[in-house]
């Protein structure tokens, strides 16, 4: 099977480096934002969007009306051009959002799709050069692409390649239903609980005390720009806490269980705004939000995205359910009733009597329900 998976490292540039770097994410920045206003413009006016190769004969003017964009590569500005073209095709067919203007100093990145070359901890740029880089282990596969970008002021790279492995066998034969929560992380239908991180919630305070400092500061003075810094390093440091954690949690799952059945949990819509509409304002606004913010400080939708690569690269599978009841649901009797549920810890039916903790019961009947479906043969839309 072919796979593809990508190494992430720190950049070790020089001054004049991360000028060039700057320079680079700066014009791919001024391309996406002046193709998106042109597609804007051809909506408005009731054209059709313009495709990739027109966009890209577009550029060409650009060049010619900015001299400095002559300067720069030109494979990461029609790769931004790509990107503008796929993002326009999901904002119109899908409910993913249209795309928007990019700002300054927020998610600066461009890509290489060819022409990059490694040699041991160095790495060749076009037209920048050759750039050092914390290499942390060997880069196995054939190099496909490099995404160079910058997070709270350090620049990495993220080199993603291919290789072809023999087909994967699972080494378990073990399935395992997973209950994902807020208070705990995670509960197996083995009675494994993985308590929850909440690295946001830690860092809650400090975050807030350094915005609380930043609305103090003149907006764009050097010490208004330093706070900026230490706010987005707060974040950065989030994050990294966050991934770390599952990227350990859903590898410890997959190398253990061949068969992995979670619910479908639709996040956005769990997290939709606490506010509500003028015509249905919502209630108990403090608690929803704060519900919100729990729900996206576990990451439900990055560990289901880690657990499905996963599996596949190690041989298993990964099934997903509808979530309906599972937590009002008796593992015994399948007695189903809101009264069911005690409190948010305790199950106990009131058909049968069983009692048991209430999320190890819900995996319980998540195991059951991924195991009905692969019974059946209906997992054509459910298998991840």
């Amino acid at each position: 099977m072919i796979i593809r998976r990508s190494y992430y490292f720190q950049l070790k540039a020089n001054a004049s480096q991360r000028t060039q770097l700057s320079r680079f994410a700066g014009c791919c920045r001024l391309v996406w934002n002046k193709g998106l206003e042109l597609q804007k413009k051809r909506l408005d006016q009731q054209k059709r969007p313009l495709t990739y190769a027109e966009e890209c004969a577009e550029l060409i003017g650009w060049k010619k009306e900015i001299p400095f964009l002559q300067e720069i590569h030109s494979q990461p500005l029609q790769q931004t051009l790509k990107n503008l073209d796929r993002a326009m095709k999901d904002g119109l067919s899908n409910d993913r959002g249209f795309p928007k203007f990019k700002k300054k100093g927020q998610k600066d990145s461009f890509r290489y799709p060819q022409g990059t070359k490694l040699d041991d901890d160095k790495i060749y740029l076009p037209k920048i050069g050759w750039v050092k880089f914390r290499k942390s282990r060997e880069i196995e596969g054939t190099v496909k692409n490099v995404t160079v970008s910058k997070n709270a002021g350090k620049w990495y790279i993220s080199i993603q390649v291919e290789m072809e492995v023999p087909e994967p066998i699972h080494p378990a034969t073990s399935a395992v239903g997973i209950d994902l929560g807020v208070t705990k992380f995670a509960t197996l239908s083995d009675g494994t609980v993985l308590e929850s991180i909440n690295s946001g919630k830690k860092l809650k305070k400090k975050l807030a005390r350094q915005q609380r400092t930043l609305s103090r500061r003149t907006k764009f003075s050097a010490n208004w720009k330093e706070q900026k810094a230490k706010i987005q390093k707060t974040h950065s440091k989030i994050a990294n806490v966050r991934n770390d954690y599952l990227h350990k949690a859903s590898s410890e799952m997959s190398k253990n269980h061949a068969l992995i059945i979670l619910e479908d949990l639709k996040v956005r819509s769990m997290t939709k705004s606490a506010k509500g509409t003028e015509d249905a304002p919502s209630k108990n606004v403090a608690a929803k939000s704060g519900l919100n913010r729990s729900i996206l400080d576990q990451g439900w939708y990055e560990f289901k995205r880690q657990l499905k690569y996963k599996q596949e690269w190690a041989g298993g599978m990964m099934i997903l359910v509808n979530p309906k009841h599972t937590s009002q649901t008796c593992s015994m009797c399948s007695h189903t009733a809101a009264e069911n549920r005690q409190s948010q810890s305790q199950f106990q039916c009131v058909n049968c009597g069983y009692l048991d903790n209430a999320d190890l019961n819900a995996a319980k009947n998540i195991l059951a329900a991924g195991r009905a479906a692969l019974a059946c043969g209906d997992i054509g839309r459910n298998a991840a």
